[in-house]
């Protein structure tokens, strides 16, 4: 006959018999960790191969790296590259452009998946959210040489869309492409069109895990859909929104070459010049590799803090954040 009482010695009698999930957890790992070893090592190899391995490259900032001579026969010239970055005349279009694009971008660019991914939230038509949702992401696969060809295309002087449309209007055609102002504009809202759909995906994955029945509570208390998504859709997903904004500050510096490259021509040469086109002309086409290794290594730096201020405002400000 059992002579326990219910609800006071048998939860100690369990409690004692069975171990807590967190030492079990650590049991199994303890006794499979050659497993956990053998499925780590390949990626540990990667890592350190193509992470760790480039870095002994990073002390080509601080040499007069000549190819001939290698890495240690090249002469240690400290900070004068750095220096020599610092008092050049570009120092300061380089810093505004870079600094400006990517400031545009994350500003105009940042808040419109959210609000993308709210409004297809609370779309009830399931064909029309996912035929919305393909259109706006599709995009985002388009290769940046063919955005480029497209912008060419739509606004070119002669017979672009855009061009066509202003001379129909009465006014003479305008070269966008070759016009300095128009620069930022461009590489921001082609930028936005084409990313803003798949970033989108990310929110919407976060929305569907919130759970159906706070909207049922909240629809009995007469709240209005403007208010289930202030106080509902919005907090659930800023945890996720105060990731992506901390991953897209670290990234301020690294404007997309590519673009950028492929956009720019002599006649917006002042607008469009950054640091990763002017590192290329220099590493590539000049080959001044310690010059532009010191260049890469400031922008790199600059990111890194930025990521971590960004992260500790975050965290001040009562959120999670990533570091």
């Amino acid at each position: 006959m059992n002579k326990y009482k219910p609800g006071l010695l048998q939860p100690r009698i369990l409690q004692r018999s069975f171990p807590r999930r967190r030492t079990i957890r650590r049991d199994v790992m303890m006794v499979n960790i050659e497993l956990y070893l053998f499925f780590l090592l390949p990626a540990l190899v990667v890592t350190f191969i193509f992470n760790y391995i480039p870095m002994w490259g990073v002390q080509i900032a601080f040499r007069d790296y000549l190819p001939i001579r290698g890495m240690l026969g090249s002469e240690w010239i400290g900070f004068h590259h750095f220096k020599q970055f610092f008092s050049s005349f570009q120092f300061g279009r380089l810093l505004k452009n870079t600094l400006g694009i990517s400031l545009y971008q994350l500003l105009a660019g940042f808040p419109l998946p959210i609000l993308l991914a709210l409004a297809l939230y609370q779309v009830k038509s399931g064909f029309f959210r996912r035929f919305t949702q393909t259109v706006t992401y599709a995009p985002h696969f388009i290769s940046v040489v063919v955005m480029v060809g497209l912008i060419n295309v739509f606004l070119n002087p002669r017979n672009g869309l855009i061009n066509v449309i202003i001379m129909h209007m009465g006014h003479d055609p305008v070269y966008f492409v070759g016009i300095e102002k128009y620069f930022w504009h461009l590489y921001v809202i082609t930028g936005i069109w084409q990313s803003t759909g798949f970033g989108a995906i990310l929110y919407l994955a976060a929305l569907s895990g919130i759970d159906p029945e706070l909207y049922e509570a909240a629809k009995i208390d007469g709240t209005s859909r403007l208010q289930r998504i202030l106080y509902i859709d919005i907090p659930a997903i800023m945890p996720t929104i105060v990731i992506l904004f901390i991953l897209n500050t670290g990234r301020l510096m690294n404007i997309g070459f590519e673009k950028v490259f492929l956009m720019q021509n002599p006649l917006n040469l002042e607008a469009s010049e950054v640091i990763s086109t002017y590192v290329y002309k220099l590493g590539l086409m000049q080959s001044q590799f310690g010059f532009a290794s010191a260049v890469g290594l400031f922008n790199g730096v600059v990111n890194l803090v930025i990521l971590f201020i960004v992260d500790r405002i975050c965290k001040l400000l009562g959120h999670k954040g990533l570091l």
